[in-house]
């Protein structure tokens, strides 16, 4: 996702895609991103949540 946001010139070329809807894309997908990093992994359960 950062490197979309860095290099976005070859979607907004020929007016495919603006700033606009990239800038939403990203924003979708970090939401995804953060609520997988913040989900513990089974692993975790197994070594600190089980009895």
């Amino acid at each position: 996702l950062q490197s979309l946001d860095k290099d976005r010139g070859f979607l907004k070329a020929g007016g495919v895609f603006d700033d606009d809807q990239i800038d939403s894309y990203i924003e979708l997908k970090m939401a995804e991103v953060m609520r997988f990093e913040m989900t513990p992994h089974p692993v975790e359960y197994d070594m600190y949540y089980s009895i």
